[in-house]
């Protein structure tokens, strides 16, 4: 269970980054009131996640799934380029939070 919260609250890192970009500086209702939802529900998850996974590890995971996801919404919305050596290193990103699942 509590990996299956962390996975949702990584999703929802992604989420929050992505409206809080798209809130130019909170001046936009909807994009603001998204970042708050999804800020609070993602650390809600992280926070319940943590009581059985290690803080670490946890952590990792979270920032991990959120980095790569905010990275290809941005990707598919235009807003970043995704080169070859971007999309290796967040191959190798994903490697290393696999890793850190692995040996947990």
């Amino acid at each position: 269970m509590a990996w299956t919260m962390l996975i949702i609250s990584g999703f929802l890192e992604a989420v929050w980054a992505t409206a809080l970009g798209a809130s130019d500086g909170f001046k936009k209702k909807k994009a603001t009131v998204v970042f708050v939802v999804a800020l609070g529900a993602s650390m809600a998850g992280l926070a319940f996640a943590m009581t059985t996974l290690p803080t670490g590890t946890a952590y990792a995971v979270w920032v991990g799934i959120g980095t790569v996801l905010t990275v290809v919404i941005a990707a598919a919305r235009k807003k970043e380029r995704l080169t070859w050596s971007r999309i290796t290193l967040l191959v190798v990103l994903i490697g290393c939070v696999v890793g850190l699942k692995a040996v947990s």
